[in-house]
């Protein structure tokens, strides 16, 4: 039976319709509120890099930085979660994404891709909530240089999710209590199926060991103050994974997301993700369930979310070509299968990596990202000039002077390739003389 968010007998049902039950007041606010203790802290404070760095991987653009806490503010908080259990804890899931606004398009964790800068040009062009990059719970834990260049937000970047990998749930906790106070969710990657996590013995690789990964969001789920989301990868069978779905659930997660793919389909584009299952999976358990996998343009979201009956989907790929996406802007691709109903949208990718090297002149991230961003923009232009991209790769040391260069070549040389849009009805009778 599909769960109802609100039981009309429940006290949340309660609390929405009653003023006088104040729940962002009191006592009463920490037993039907927990998470929404930490959320009003965004990380905003800015410290200097260390100098005398060489490697180029680890260089930032900036001689400031948006850092994570050193110690964790978390610490002074100290009413844990897992006191609740059962029905209370499946209202409470339900309560919180309420509370957040129940966001549908979301950014899809990406490593080194979906970091500060990406996520505030998704959220300007539709994005409504957002992972940060895979972090590694082992070297958050250690290492406060990985800590300060790997993790940064400000207070515009929420929803958000901050994702870990971890095969030790006392170190993923460590790592997880510095950032509660600045996410909505701790996300736990138990989806990444490259080389790798094999050898790191995390992400998808951990489907071969049902009892870790239970104890893992046990452990985040009894200690933390913030709900503990997941995401996932399908078994080839589909009741292994409605009951592994259902395990995650009863172990304490708050939200689930559901790659289509097993962990051997890495490859999107040869392998379609079964939205079937996502849905089976929506239809087993009763927290928010996210949908991810085969998201290319907006009509496949609004088609996902209506297959799948799930609360929100995810995209990766596509976004890194197109951070517009949500906002209803096609790409050159799959805008021409549908050149009748597609027009320009007055937008193009080299508008978007203006506006993304703005946002990483604010909020700096290692050139790394950077560099990788400016490929995914500008692949389809760089195929028509490569000696402009072969200008790019030989350039061992980045500055934005040299980006807004690259940019400025591009159109001197006379290329556009515009994002397209749909043509609403009215428009299209417009341009026939006719009345709508």
């Amino acid at each position: 039976m599909r769960f109802k968010p609100f039981p009309s007998d429940s006290l949340f049902a309660k609390l929405q319709v009653n003023p006088r039950l104040n729940p962002n007041s009191g006592p009463l606010h920490f037993l039907l509120y927990p998470f929404m203790a930490t959320q009003a802290q965004p990380l905003c404070s800015q410290t200097p890099i260390p100098n005398g760095d060489d490697d180029n991987d680890d260089l930032l653009c900036s001689s400031e930085i948006i850092t994570s806490p050193s110690e964790p503010e978390a610490a002074a908080l100290d009413r844990p979660n897992g006191y609740l259990t059962g029905e209370a804890r499946i209202e409470r899931a339900w309560a919180y994404w309420n509370k957040l606004g129940r966001p549908k398009f979301i950014v899809a964790p990406m490593v080194d891709n979906s970091e500060l800068p990406f996520r505030l040009l998704c959220r300007k062009y539709g994005a409504q909530a957002a992972y940060t990059p895979m972090l590694h719970s082992r070297i958050f834990s250690e290492n406060e240089k990985y800590r300060s260049q790997e993790f940064t937000t400000c207070k515009e970047d929420r929803p958000l999710f901050v994702q870990f990998c971890a095969n030790d749930p006392d170190v993923l906790l460590e790592a997880a209590r510095r950032v509660e106070p600045y996410c909505d969710y701790v996300d736990i990657n138990f989806g990444c199926p490259q080389r790798i996590a094999r050898r790191g013995n995390y992400g998808a690789f951990l489907m071969d060991n049902l009892p870790l990964v239970k104890s893992l969001v046990e452990k985040l789920a009894t200690n933390l103050m913030v709900p503990v989301s997941c995401k996932i990868r399908v078994f080839p069978d589909l009741q292994d994974t409605i009951n592994y779905a259902k395990m995650l659930e009863e172990a304490g997660c708050a939200l689930l997301a559901v790659h289509g793919r097993t962990r051997d389909e890495k490859d999107g584009k040869k392998f379609r993700a079964n939205w079937k299952v996502i849905k089976a999976v929506r239809d087993a358990v009763r927290i928010p369930v996210l949908a991810n996998g085969n998201i290319r343009h907006i009509e496949d979201a609004w088609q996902c979310l209506e297959e799948t009956d799930t609360e929100g989907v995810l995209s990766a790929e596509s976004l890194l070509e197109n951070p517009a996406l949500f906002a209803g802007y096609r790409t050159a691709e799959w805008a021409s299968d549908h050149e009748e109903i597609c027009k320009d949208g007055k937008l193009d990718q080299a508008e978007l990596l203006v506006e993304y090297l703005k946002f990483c002149e604010k909020y700096p991230v290692p050139w790394r990202m950077i560099r990788s961003h400016v490929h995914k923009l500008l692949g389809d232009w760089f195929r028509i000039h490569p000696h402009v991209r072969d200008e790019l790769n030989a350039q061992y040391k980045l500055t934005f002077e040299f980006l807004y260069g690259i940019v400025d070549q591009l159109r001197e040389l006379g290329l556009r390739i515009p994002l397209s849009v749909k043509e609403t009805n009215q428009e299209k009778s417009s341009a026939n003389g006719t009345s709508a």
